[in-house]
């Protein structure tokens, strides 16, 4: 093996020692839990939380995924404890991959499972204790700007059973005037296609 790997130290601290795996799940008295993935793809998340005075006050986790999906959760379960719930909900995968020193490009999407997953945890503690009036929409970014596609319409793309690129163009026409979404519609479709199955 090269010594020349394509992640940083924190990265690899993260993989080689993750930190807050939840051990027994049976025996975790979770105030919110999330689960999101699918083995079918190779990766799933589990998120469970615990709260006291309106902030996460442990977070654990536990996956079946790859070195980068294993750090950026890793380090996620570090980042939110002590946040509020509202902090912790707003968090997203580049603040993740930030305090990581980066990742690989292709590896980025892995950053979604840990995010997604602490995501659902919360929204779970919230409809637990009726507070789902706190549960925010999540904003849809535009993809394709000549055809007004959004990364939401990928992400329902994928939930409805898409597959590939084809068939969302078939779908949606994106890319199909100037293409300059296309790397980042198919770096999508991957993410999404590891959510969901």
């Amino acid at each position: 093996m090269s010594g020349n790997w394509l992640y940083s130290e924190k990265v690899k601290e993260h993989f080689k020692n993750p930190k807050n795996i939840l051990d027994d799940e049976d025996k975790y008295d979770s105030d919110g839990r999330g689960e999101v993935g699918s083995i079918s793809c190779g990766d799933q998340m589990l998120v469970v939380i615990k709260v006291k005075d309106n902030k996460i006050a442990d977070c654990q986790w536990k996956t079946y995924g790859c070195a980068s999906a294993i750090a950026s959760t890793s380090i996620m379960s570090e980042m939110v404890v002590g946040m509020t719930l509202k902090e912790a909900y707003r968090l997203n995968p580049d603040d993740i991959v930030r305090q990581l020193g980066g990742l690989p490009d292709h590896k980025v999407h892995c950053s979604i499972l840990g995010d997604r997953a602490l995501r659902a945890a919360i929204e779970d503690y919230y409809r637990r204790n009726g507070l789902e009036s706190e549960i925010e929409p999540e904003e849809a970014k535009v993809v394709c700007s000549c055809m007004n596609v959004t990364d939401k319409d990928i992400e329902n793309f994928v939930k409805a059973g898409g597959k590939d690129l084809e068939e969302l163009q078939k779908k949606t026409t994106l890319g199909t005037v100037c293409g300059n979404c296309i790397k980042e519609a198919k770096e999508l479709l991957h993410g999404y296609k590891h959510l969901y199955g």
